[in-house]
């Protein structure tokens, strides 16, 4: 494959082959760093879904089939195939997704890579309970099994690291996959099976492009046994009340809102250093963004002038730009939806600087910080999904663990400290799936990323994530 080989129009890949949608209909798709169309994708209906179902469960037979072994060899080589063609997967992330071309290749292709590589390791090291006998002359065994064909549906902000978040642990396991990636992002997600294609049966990864009626489809068809999706709150909601009525299972991980606690005693030239960056990274479109602020009176001042002035100091940029920290907005509408909480702030909310969408094509927005807000404001309580942090004071302990955990989101949180009982008090009163200390937003493919409450059950990555793609059954001898 040459390095610049990217299909005009983004096709379905089913079976092992690219293929139109069944109608000839497509979608456009939106460059966000120019407000300009760049490119179609397969718009699937009801053919395209049962198409790539059933090539899916017919090659459930032959992957379940295989040794780890067999699967580390596959996942390991598309993780190799994914670095020689760097460039080609960069140009299809970039032109969907506007962000800086070099952060894609220093940050996020390497630790893509990573996954893959992480779970080629770890299929060969399924945990489980050795043979026993729990009642004179029987042999208990249990065995864990692939669960079967699994819909996966993925988000825009990160396209390929999220679809191989998924792609990864589910193959591992011995599944086969229908992958459905947002209507705005489909270009990575459908290179990656086009190179994987070359180290997977046919079937065993399957690609359908198209919006919320695609997805809809997917988890409704009778051929998927578990449904996982990274995506909103009210889009797991949704697809929760579709998977019961056939009782699959599901892996959500859903929205973010994450708490950051200052406390007195923290180092305020590391925290306003690390969280300048962090907090904007990718336009805020994470869900583990550092995206409300709580420090402690005493500091709140000084952190709110310092953090303030580093973040006027984020550049937003295209995706060729040198000196960008950030790129655009992924759509118009997010654009506007964080145009709109800004927009109806409260009197008592200042927005310390930025504030700004800034007047060039595309859907770029200022760094934003936001102070003087009150704990039921609606850009406390609302995953903003954008370059955008609000800072609030606090003035004990126990009223910094009360703010941070009154939102439905539970995802992650960090506590800055040097008091080493009170990170340790703070790792168990906050309700989150994850809690950093002097530190924010680092993940490890060892470690499981997920939530609690609004932000889902399941994780993504380490051994947990694996077993969460397997089904037990206990064999009796």
């Amino acid at each position: 494959m040459a390095d610049n080989a990217r299909p005009a129009t983004v096709l379905n890949h089913i079976g092992g082959k690219e293929t139109p949608a069944a109608s000839g209909a497509t979608l456009r798709l939106i460059d966000p760093a120019t407000g300009r169309l760049h490119g179609t994708a397969a718009l699937s209906g009801t053919d395209d879904v049962d198409e790539a179902c059933r090539a899916a469960e017919n090659a459930q037979h032959v992957w379940s089939a295989t040794t780890p072994q067999q699967r580390q060899g596959a996942l390991l080589r598309i993780a190799d195939a994914l670095e020689r063609h760097a460039e080609a997967v960069a140009s299809a992330e970039v032109a969907d997704t506007g962000k800086p071309r070099a952060l894609f290749l220093a940050d996020e292709l390497p630790a893509i890579a990573d996954v893959l590589r992480y779970f080629a390791g770890a299929a060969r090291n399924l945990p489980g309970a050795a043979a026993a006998e729990y009642t004179p002359g029987r042999t208990s065994v249990l065995r864990r099994e692939p669960i079967g064909v699994c819909a996966q549906i993925t988000p825009w902000n990160y396209p390929l690291m999220m679809a191989v978040w998924k792609i990864a642990p589910a193959l591992a396991a011995g599944n086969t996959v229908v992958l459905k990636p947002s209507d705005s992002t489909p270009s990575s997600a459908t290179l990656l099976a086009r190179l994987a294609a070359e180290h997977l049966p046919p079937g065993v990864l399957n690609v359908v492009c198209g919006d919320r009626d695609t997805g809809r489809l997917l988890v409704a068809h009778p051929a998927v046994r578990l449904v996982a999706l990274t995506g909103s709150v009210r889009a797991g909601q949704q697809i929760a009340a579709a998977a019961a009525a056939d009782l699959k299972r599901l892996h959500l991980e859903l929205g973010g809102n994450a708490p950051v606690l200052i406390h007195e005693d923290a180092d305020l030239d590391d925290a306003v250093g690390q969280l300048s960056s962090l907090a904007f990274y990718n336009a805020g479109q994470d869900c583990t963004a550092a995206t409300r602020v709580l420090v402690h009176h005493r500091i709140h001042d000084a952190f709110l002038d310092a953090f303030a002035e580093r973040a006027a100091q984020q550049v937003p940029g295209g995706p060729d730009d040198p000196d960008a920290d950030f790129g655009p907005l992924n759509n118009a509408a997010q654009l506007a939806s964080v145009r709109r909480l800004l927009e109806t702030l409260p009197d008592h909310a200042e927005v310390v600087t930025g504030g700004v969408q800034l007047e060039r094509p595309g859907y770029f927005h200022q760094a934003t910080v936001v102070a003087g807000v009150r704990q039921d404001d609606e850009i406390v309580q609302s995953e903003v999904f954008g370059p955008v942090v609000t800072v609030q004071p606090f003035t004990d302990e126990s009223e910094a663990f009360e703010l941070a955990n009154a939102v439905p989101q539970g995802l992650a949180a960090s506590v800055w400290t040097r008091d080493h009982d009170r990170a340790m008090r703070a790792s168990r009163a906050l309700r989150t799936g994850i809690v950093w200390v002097n530190t924010h937003g680092t993940t490890v493919s060892e470690m499981p990323h997920g939530g609690v409450r609004h932000s889902g059950h399941g994780s993504d990555l380490s051994l947990t994530g694996l077993l969460d793609y397997t089904q037990v059954k206990h064999v009796m001898l």
